[in-house]
């Protein structure tokens, strides 16, 4: 497996991912678990954040401490990027929040761009997370990064919930400088381009539709 891949190894994270895949678990707890999830995620994702050292006054001394300096953003794809819109800000609320607008056709199982937030905006971030609970195809993550960088952020990540081999291989010769941090890498892709064994459609899931 590559270096830029990391996959979280941890019971809890085995425990809410089986919530994730029960077919029975309603859009409620398959909101829960993904927000329990997402701070996992970023954790890990964001340990190379950079950071300036400094001075603070405890109630019983001055001690040093490390705060971050990066200027964040989290970029969601719509629609099952919002599940992971609200634990992302509770680990950073500073972060400004981008929403990419993308659906695939499923005919060619391309990604078709609905929404641009960044069309004709300077950019002001340092890092910018990608955030979509499946990295199927690969090609809504790609574009996504694809239009970040465009924009001029030099650094980008994505997380999500699990994904599978041939996504993760479409986005790392996309952009191999991307860092990918899932719960699971999954078997593989069916014919219609959804992860196997998976947990269906996320964003039905999720917001029960």
């Amino acid at each position: 497996m590559s270096a830029k891949v990391y996959v979280l190894d941890h019971p809890l994270v085995d425990h809410w991912l089986t919530v994730l895949r029960d077919r029975h678990t309603p859009p409620e707890r398959m909101r829960q678990a993904t927000e329990i999830l997402t701070p996992f995620l970023l954790y890990q994702a964001l340990r190379d954040l950079p950071a300036e050292t400094v001075e603070v006054e405890t109630p019983l001394e001055r001690t040093q401490g490390r705060r971050i300096t990066a200027r964040l953003g989290f970029a969601p794809i719509l629609r099952a990027g919002l599940g992971m819109v609200p634990a992302a800000l509770r680990v950073f609320p500073q972060a400004s929040v981008w929403y990419f607008g993308f659906y695939r056709d499923e005919e060619t199982l391309k990604p078709v761009e609905y929404y641009d937030p960044v069309q004709g905006r300077p950019c002001h971030l340092d890092v910018a997370v990608v955030l979509d609970p499946m990295l199927a195809t690969g090609g809504s993550a790609a574009a996504a990064v694809s239009r970040l960088k465009e924009w001029g952020v030099p650094r980008v990540h994505f997380v999500g919930l699990i994904a599978a081999p041939e996504g993760v291989a479409f986005l790392h010769r996309e952009h191999p400088d991307v860092p990918i941090v899932v719960a699971a890498l999954d078997r593989q892709l069916n014919d219609r381009g959804y992860i196997l064994p998976g947990l269906g459609d996320a964003g039905d899931r999720l917001f029960g539709t």
